[in-house]
């Protein structure tokens, strides 16, 4: 096995144990209740975009709602479901920011 694939096993295993400390810590603050709540009704990915996109403050942030949506939704199945809808809240609450801004440089979004 060479350097380059070494190192890229590496940061996989790397990005995995901080996602397992991001679970572990977020389940310590808030612990999985014994009990059965009432749930919310349930709703697709691509319904969930689709508003953010409509609710968006600017058509940059409209287009940021896309990716954001993508990333959530990639690493919800590793992550508790109170989890995915704190993050679901906080990139709610970026995209509803009619001051937020994303800083730009040579043209570009970072």
């Amino acid at each position: 096995m060479g350097d380059w694939q070494n190192f890229e096993n590496r940061a996989v295993v790397g990005r995995a144990l901080r996602l397992r400390r991001e679970i572990d810590d977020f389940e310590a603050r808030w612990p999985t209740r014994s009990t059965r709540d009432e749930t919310i009704p349930t709703f697709s990915w691509d319904q969930l975009e689709r508003q953010l996109v409509d609710l968006a403050a600017t058509e940059t942030q409209a287009e940021m709602a896309r990716h954001l949506v993508s990333a959530t939704r990639k690493l919800a199945p590793f992550k508790p479901s109170e989890m995915v809808l704190r993050e679901i809240l906080c990139l709610t609450w970026v995209l509803l920011d009619e001051n937020f801004r994303p800083e730009v440089t040579s043209g570009e979004m970072i």
